[in-house]
C-alpha cells in the first residue's frame, strides 16, 4: 500500500486505475479536490503515473471480497470502471460476480455513492439480443443500480479520444485503406463522445444528490454513421474522401479478422467492438446535464473530438491507451527472482558487450526500443513473428508505445509490456505474445569494474509442457541472430556507429 499526500476532500475509490479510463479520471478528480484511493491487482502498474505520489494504491481485485471491502471502507465515492473485453462469453459470470460483491462491500464500507461507466444499449431491442458485451455491461449496470447504494451507470457509444481502442480502430481504416469493402456495420447510426466529456460526467457524479439512482446516457451532439465518422475523420485529418462499400457478406468473425490485420486493435478486442456496432446506439434523453451543466462549447462535436485525439497523437501526448489495461489470456506471472528458482525449467540466453558510449546514452536507446524505433534486429523475423501472433489471436507487434522516448511500469511495447524499469539502468519486458510459456527480456545499462560501460541482455523463457521445450529448442538456432544481433546493433546505437535506430 502507498499513502498519499494529506487531503481534506471526499475519498474516492477508483477500480480499474490502469485502464484507459480509469488513468485518465485519477488527475481530474485530485484536480477537483477529491483525495483518491486507486485499487489494483498489480500496483506497480501505477508506480510510474505522473500522479502516483498523490493517491493511495492498494492492491486488490473486484472479485476478492476480503480486498474489496477493506479499499471500500471509509470511501465516500466509488467509480466502478472494470470490463472485461475479449473473445467469447467467459467473461460475463466474472463481471456478474464482481458487481455482486461491490453493492455489498460499499454498504458495508459506509460509500454514498457508486459511479459506473457502462455502454449504451438501443431503444426497443431485448437484452438477450443485445452483443454479449453490451448485455454484460447492461446486467453489471443493473445489479449496481440494485445494490441499495445510490448508483449513477453513464452509459456511452464510441469515446473519441486519443488511445482508444474505439479511435485507434477508426484511425488505421481510414488511413490505411482509401478504398474499403466494408461490413453492414458500418451503416449503423452512432452517437460519438469526446473522452473529456465522459471524464467530466464522471467527476460531476460525485455530487449528485443522494436520491438519484438510474442510468444516464451520454454522447456528443452528432449523430451518424459509422461510414459518416470515417469521412469525418478523413476530412480532419487531410486525407481524401475514403471509398467505402457495404457488403452482407462481412460476418463479425470475419470483419474482426479484417480489423485486427489493419489496425492495433487484435481480433480478440475488435470482434466485440465490431459486434456492439450492429446495434444502433443514440442518446434517449441528456438528462444528466441537468445535475452536471454543460459549460460553453460542451458536449464537444465529432469534428472538435476528433482534431484534438489526433492533435495529442501527433505530438506523442497521449496519456492513457487502449492497451494500458491487460490483454485477455495474456501472461501475469512476474519474473522469477530467485537464481535458485525451484519451480521449474527455466531457459536462458544471455548476451553481454562492452559499449563504447556512456551508460546514459547507451540507456536511450534501451528505452527508445521497438515502436517505430524497432528492435535493433533481423527486421523480417520480428515482423513474421507479429504475424504469427495475430494469426492466433495475439495483439502482434502493432501496438507499438504510448510515449516514442519515455516508458513507464505497465506500459505496451508491441507485443511486449514493462514489467519493471529501474530509470538508467534496467528495462524487463514480459512477453504478451501467444507462446507454449512464459517470457522476459532484460536489458541492463552498467559498468563494470574497470569503469567501462557494459550492455547485459538476458532473454528468458518458462516453458509449458512438452510443446514449450519443444518451441525454445526449435528456435535456439537462431538466438545468435535475433537475440546476438540485437546486443550488437543496440550497443553500436548507443556508440553512434549505427546507420539509424530503426534497424
Amino acid at each position: 500500500m502507498s499513502t498519499p499526500e494529506d487531503t481534506t476532500g471526499p475519498l474516492c475509490l477508483v477500480t480499474g486505475a490502469s485502464g484507459y479510463i480509469g488513468g485518465r479520471l485519477v488527475p481530474e478528480l485530485l484536480e477537483a479536490g477529491y483525495r483518491v484511493r486507486c485499487l489494483a491487482r498489480s500496483p506497480e502498474k501505477l508506480r510510474d503515473h505522473p500522479w502516483a505520489g498523490r493517491v493511495e494504491v492498494v492492491r486488490g481485485d473486484v472479485t476478492d471480497e476480503r480486498s474489496l471491502g477493506e479499499a471500500l471502507r471509509g470511501t465516500d465515492i466509488a467509480y466502478y470502471l472494470v470490463h472485461a473485453l475479449g473473445p467469447g462469453r467467459r467473461f460475463e459470470e466474472p463481471a456478474r460476480r464482481a458487481a455482486r460483491l461491490c453493492g455489498p462491500a460499499a454498504r458495508d464500507g459506509g460509500v454514498r455513492r457508486i459511479v459506473y461507466l457502462g455502454g449504451l444499449t438501443p431503444a426497443g431491442v431485448p437484452e438477450e439480443r443485445l452483443s454479449p458485451h453490451l448485455r454484460s455491461r447492461a446486467e453489471v449496470g443493473r445489479i449496481l443500480l440494485d445494490s441499495g447504494v445510490p448508483t449513477a451507470v453513464l452509459r456511452a457509444a464510441v469515446i473519441l479520444g486519443s488511445g482508444s481502442a474505439s479511435f485507434e480502430m477508426l484511425r488505421y481504416l481510414t488511413e490505411r485503406l482509401p478504398v474499403m469493402v466494408a461490413p453492414r456495420w458500418v451503416r449503423t447510426r452512432i452517437q460519438p463522445i469526446a473522452v473529456r466529456d465522459v471524464l467530466r460526467y464522471l467527476v460531476g457524479s460525485a455530487e449528485l444528490p443522494p436520491d438519484v439512482n438510474r442510468t444516464f446516457d451520454i454522447g456528443g451532439p452528432d449523430v451518424l454513421t459509422y461510414r459518416g465518422l470515417m469521412q469525418r475523420y478523413a476530412a480532419v485529418a487531410g486525407l481524401p474522401r475514403r471509398l467505402i462499400v457495404p457488403v452482407p457478406v462481412l460476418t463479425l468473425r470475419l470483419s474482426s479478422l479484417w480489423i485486427g490485420l489493419v489496425t492495433p486493435v487484435p481480433a480478440g478486442i475488435a470482434r466485440p467492438l465490431a459486434d456492439s456496432l450492429r446495434h444502433e446506439v443514440v442518446c434517449r434523453e441528456h438528462d444528466l446535464a441537468r445535475y452536471v451543466p454543460d459549460p460553453p462549447g460542451h458536449p464537444l462535436g465529432c469534428d472538435r473530438a476528433l482534431e484534438l485525439a489526433l492533435r495529442q497523437v501527433r505530438e506523442a501526448r497521449v496519456a492513457t491507451r487502449w492497451s494500458n489495461a491487460a490483454v485477455p489470456g495474456a501472461p501475469s506471472d512476474p519474473l522469477p527472482t530467485d537464481p535458485d528458482w525451484a519451480g521449474g525449467t527455466l531457459y536462458t540466453d544471455e548476451r553481454e558487450r562492452t559499449v563504447d558510449a556512456t551508460p546514459q546514452e547507451l540507456w536511450r536507446v534501451i528505452e527508445g526500443i521497438g515502436g517505430d524505433n524497432g528492435w535493433y534486429s533481423f527486421p523480417l523475423a520480428w515482423a513474421v513473428r507479429g504475424w504469427l501472433d495475430r494469426l492466433f489471436g495475439g495483439v502482434g507487434l502493432r501496438r507499438g508505445r504510448r510515449d516514442a522516448h519515455r516508458l513507464r511500469v505497465g506500459d505496451s511495447l508491441d507485443f511486449w509490456r514493462v514489467e519493471e524499469l529501474a530509470p538508467g539502468r534496467l528495462l524487463r519486458l514480459r512477453a504478451e505474445m501467444r507462446l507454449p510459456g512464459l517470457a522476459w527480456l532484460e536489458m541492463y545499462a552498467e559498468q563494470d569494474e574497470r569503469g567501462r560501460t557494459r550492455y547485459r541482455q538476458r532473454a528468458l523463457f518458462h516453458p509449458h509442457g512438452l510443446l514449450g521445450h519443444a518451441y525454445w529448442w526449435s528456435i535456439s538456432p537462431f538466438h545468435a541472430t535475433v537475440f546476438g544481433g540485437m546486443a550488437r546493433n543496440i550497443t553500436r546505437a548507443a556508440a553512434g556507429n549505427a546507420p539509424g535506430a530503426a534497424p
